[in-house]
């Protein structure tokens, strides 16, 4: 995944620790999907619930949607960053990690 959006330049993780925002949001949407199919599942079927392999469906989708969403989340939870804590000009200024990718592509520093 990208280190910060490509039209403006403004860094995904905008402080130490950014990610665990956006891996709090993918559990949250993760977990309300599950419980929710769950729940349609459950009355659906009601009065003989069947079990076995519908509940290793349901595990394998709890597993897949969390790695399908993260990167969603992840643009979810700077919105929410940038609603509380506003956009500085320190946001969008080159890293380390950035400049060293540059240095190793051939691309100048000066284009950024």
């Amino acid at each position: 995944m990208a280190t910060h959006y490509p039209r403006c330049r403004l860094h995904f993780e905008r402080v130490e620790g950014h990610w665990i925002g956006a891996v709090g949001i993918n559990t949250i949407v993760s977990v309300l999907l599950l419980v929710a199919g769950l729940s349609v599942f459950f009355y659906v079927t009601y009065p003989d619930i069947p079990t076995g392999i519908w509940v290793f469906w349901f595990a394998a989708s709890f597993g897949v949607v969390p790695i399908l969403f993260y990167p969603n989340s992840k643009t979810l939870w700077t919105a929410i960053d940038i609603l509380m804590r506003p956009i500085e000009e320190r946001d969008f200024e080159a890293t380390r990690n950035d400049d060293s990718h540059k240095a190793t592509s051939g691309e100048s520093s000066e284009n950024f």
